[in-house]
């Protein structure tokens, strides 16, 4: 992929910040073990917006750049909820986020970009990534300390249980990140770079940051309104 413009970082911590809020808006249940099929969804979630801030900003730097917001978001998200750091429903996800990320930077190193043009290629590529990340997660449990959620009734993790459903969802969420990160770089040499004066560019990641905290804090309710 070809360079990348400055101009495109403030998009891509917008996406990091949709991303990281989506983690903690969806995971409605972080007080428990993730719940049957959200960790599958929110494999797909996690796979469409790295997906679309690694073809935007054209850099790999973008991954681990988007996994740290996800990760501080998750840890806000936490503090907000009077939750220790290490508490399952924190440090597990965080761990999911980067063998998310690993997965994805595997992928986009093995498949060629020109295979990546053709929309079977981008659902393949999104195959493989889910199936990477959902077979690495059961590691967590050396990582954290706390074993991997399972099936009711089973010592099988609910990543590997709900596999196919990651997969298939994942086989969508690659090339409709790929068609999102696209249309941004779109935007930004089309409109974004000619519009927007240099100012409001620097304004733009940091309202979009203290715009998904303040939605986390109205959101939990904490402080009491």
């Amino acid at each position: 992929m070809g360079s990348t413009s400055p101009n495109r970082w403030p998009l891509v911590i917008i996406l990091g910040t949709l991303w990281g809020v989506a983690e903690c808006l969806l995971g409605i249940y972080l007080r428990q073990c993730a719940s049957l099929t959200s960790g599958s969804i929110m494999t797909a979630v996690a796979i469409f917006f790295l997906t679309a801030g690694w073809t935007l900003s054209g850099t790999r730097l973008a991954i681990p750049a988007m996994i740290i917001l996800a990760s501080l978001f998750k840890m806000a998200d936490a503090l907000l909820l009077s939750l220790p750091l290490q508490h399952g429903a924190v440090a597990n996800p965080i761990f999911a986020f980067l063998m998310e990320g690993l997965a994805i930077w595997l992928i986009i190193t093995f498949i060629s970009e020109t295979w990546q043009k053709k929309i079977i290629g981008q659902a393949m590529a999104g195959v493989f990534t889910a199936l990477t990340a959902v077979n690495l997660f059961p590691l967590v449990k050396y990582a954290t300390g706390i074993p991997a959620c399972v099936y009711p009734g089973t010592n099988y993790p609910l990543s590997l249980y709900y596999a196919p459903l990651a997969v298939a969802l994942s086989a969508l969420s690659y090339p409709a990140g790929r068609a999102i990160g696209q249309s941004l770089v779109a935007l930004e040499k089309n409109l974004w770079s000619h519009l927007a004066n240099p100012w409001i560019r620097r304004l733009v990641a940091p309202v979009s940051l203290l715009a998904g905290l303040t939605l986390l804090v109205v959101w939990r309710g904490w402080p009491k309104l």
